[in-house]
């Protein structure tokens, strides 16, 4: 067999070293760059963040989850009107005689009142008046806001009446507040002839004198559902 010359021999021993430390260190790189994103992976994006960030990702089915309470307007006025036309300052309860949205309440709506308040202060709760009687302008300005924050007159229609057909105008109905009286009166209420009337309203109350023996009546899911908004 004949020897292959010297530099057929040699030749491959002088590359093949070079060449192995460079496919080595290029494997360790791989494998320096896989452990760094194994170990530090990046953060999903949010599905919120992407919802909010792109049209393409639609919010959630509005009708699988309830609309949120929205809270009553009249502390949006921004003093346009004065406490002779409804207006009412903070801390009012429900035996200030000298404040009209009181005063001004149907005196048979204002005793039963009063007596749920002694039963509750018994228990520590305090009943405070956030709107009670409103004059028709009073109302007029409320159903006014209320088509500019809703978008329309049928949408406004779910949170606010019209001067002819409130409550609130003939001194009929009450909103009470903070969140434990409105519990407490959801609880108690009834005892004292005083019901929830409207599911989307859990502030707002009016005097139904058969729930002392019958229970209060079932509830109409917002205003437009009550028939003495029609009138």
């Amino acid at each position: 067999m004949t020897r292959p010359p010297p530099s057929a021999r040699t030749t491959p021993r002088r590359t093949r070293g070079p060449l192995v430390v460079g496919a080595v260190s290029v494997v360790a790189a791989i494998a320096t760059a896989l452990g760094h994103a194994l170990l530090n992976p990046s953060p999903a994006p949010s599905p919120s963040a992407s919802a909010s960030a792109s049209p393409r990702f639609p919010s959630a089915n509005p009708s699988s989850a309830p609309a949120p309470l929205r809270p009553p307007l009249h502390r949006e006025l921004g003093g346009a009107l004065g406490e002779a036309d409804g207006a009412v300052p903070d801390g009012v309860t429900v035996l200030d005689d000298g404040i009209p949205a009181v005063a001004n309440l149907d005196p048979d709506l204002l005793s039963a009142l009063r007596r749920a308040a002694r039963g509750a202060a018994r228990d520590g709760v305090e009943f405070a008046v956030n709107s009670g009687w409103r004059s028709p302008e009073y109302q007029d300005q409320l159903l006014r806001k209320a088509i500019a924050r809703y978008g329309s007159e049928a949408e406004a229609a779910r949170w606010v009446a019209t001067a002819r057909t409130s409550p609130h105008v003939s001194g009929d109905a009450v909103d009470i507040g903070p969140a434990d009286a409105t519990e407490w009166l959801s609880e108690h209420g009834a005892g004292y002839g005083l019901c929830q009337t409207y599911r989307n309203e859990p502030w707002h109350y009016e005097l139904r004198t058969e729930a002392i023996d019958r229970g209060c009546p079932r509830m109409y899911a917002d205003p437009t559902q009550d028939p003495r908004m029609r009138k």
